[in-house]
């Protein structure tokens, strides 16, 4: 296809996107999931898994192979930007005041699903045609490791803001832990990736500039802060001060991603670092709406597209995808809630964060596709770790419901 042509498919793509997430969404509502779940449901039902296979020449002319050079970039600045206007939310004294839980939740939600994971890809090794011919033990059981111990952290972020968990305990415990255990398996994955490419210079690269950025983001608030005070002097200070804003989260997104970590982790990491204030408040304002209704439908179809459950085809395919299950479910919801319990929470709140931090949603499905592309793991252990990410999704909400109502 020729650029031209690219680009009024995309159109139709949009208009596709829009209507089936809508759907989707309105079932899935119904069903008491939020909105977000049915959108990562849509993309699986536009994709090879269901539209695919029915439909199998419709599907292909809908959406090309070669259209996905564009669909990918709108995809992530959905994604980024929805996760700025998260990071405008973040209420860090909130997370202040609930530093050792979250500290203690963060380090166990990684450190049980971690050597689980490992444990697993021991027997995958041993039991063959799960890892790519050249991946070696020592490669498959960080990966498979760093795979079980990631969380749904956008999902996460917006299952909290639709069900209004911002400011509550476990919202922003469930939050601030995710993100340090998405930032921690990132840096794994750039550990094992290293490791395979025979350059660790790359991984200390990533985790060293992670820590620069951060640092970076910290010593520019006074900068960040002059914005906002030229934006309350005329109407085109306010546009300018917006167009400042939106340059710096790109910046900040791009930075993330060429280091090797992945670009939300610098747009959200630049949302917290934006002082808190009536600019803020525009800011959010502007930005939420068309992001969410429009563009982060896209990182979900994009997804979506790349899913096949139909790799799943015999008893003992599903046996595996039933081990992997349980010990994603075992290692991150009973850890997160047993720290948790430890660091003084009730058990109320306990049982909701290890609800909440037990989904893995669309960021194990980028981890897997990475590993899928690179030839870490091949389609048949590809399929089974979808399968994982979405029951563990799908059932994050309802657990989460169940638990709001027991007594503290």
């Amino acid at each position: 296809m020729s650029p031209f042509e690219i680009s009024v498919r995309f159109f139709l793509q949009l208009a596709v996107v829009l209507l089936v997430c809508r759907l989707v969404s309105a079932l899935a509502r119904r069903a008491g999931q939020p909105p977000v779940v049915g959108e990562m449901i849509a993309g699986v039902v536009l994709g090879p898994s269901l539209f695919g296979l029915v439909f199998p020449a419709a599907q292909a002319w809908i959406f090309p192979q070669s259209s996905r050079a564009v669909l990918l970039p709108v995809a992530q600045l959905g994604l980024a930007l929805y996760m700025f206007t998260v990071g405008l939310e973040f209420r860090v004294d909130m997370v202040k005041s609930r530093w050792r839980a979250a500290t203690a939740v963060s380090i166990s939600g990684i450190a049980a699903p971690f050597v689980l994971g490992c444990l697993v890809a021991v027997g995958l090794v041993q039991a063959g045609g799960f890892f790519g011919a050249s991946v070696s033990l020592g490669a498959a059981m960080p990966y498979l490791g760093a795979a079980m111990a990631i969380t749904a952290f956008p999902m996460l972020a917006r299952i909290i803001s639709e069900r209004k968990l911002t400011g509550t305990p476990e919202g922003t415990l469930a939050l601030a832990a995710g993100a340090i255990d998405d930032a921690a398996a990132w840096g794994v994955l750039a550990v094992v990736l290293a490791g395979l490419s025979g350059d660790v210079s790359k991984a200390g690269w990533a985790i060293g500039g992670g820590l620069a950025f951060v640092v970076v983001l910290k010593l520019a608030k006074p900068l960040l802060a002059r914005v906002g005070r030229h934006w309350e002097r005329s109407a085109d200070d306010r546009g300018a001060s917006l167009g400042s804003v939106l340059v710096l989260l790109m910046l900040s997104a791009w930075f993330t991603d060429w280091i090797g970590l992945y670009a939300v982790f610098g747009a959200f990491f630049f949302g917290m670092a934006m002082p808190r204030g009536p600019f803020v408040d525009h800011v959010r304002a502007l930005i939420e709406p068309l992001t969410t209704k429009l563009l982060l439908p896209l990182f979900f179809i994009y997804s979506g597209l790349n899913t096949r459950f139909d790799l799943l085809t015999s008893g003992w395919l599903w046996m595996v995808a039933l081990a992997v299950f349980v010990a994603a479910v075992l290692g991150k919801a009973g850890a997160c809630y047993a720290a948790a319990r430890l660091s003084g929470e009730s058990h109320r709140v306990a049982l909701g964060v290890g609800a909440l931090m037990n989904a893995r949603g669309l960021m194990e499905l980028i981890i897997i596709n990475i590993g899928l592309e690179r030839g870490i793991i091949t389609p048949a252990l590809f399929s089974i770790m979808v399968f994982m990410a979405i029951a563990t999704t799908l059932m994050a909400t309802p657990l989460f419901n169940r638990v709001q109502k027991l007594r503290e």
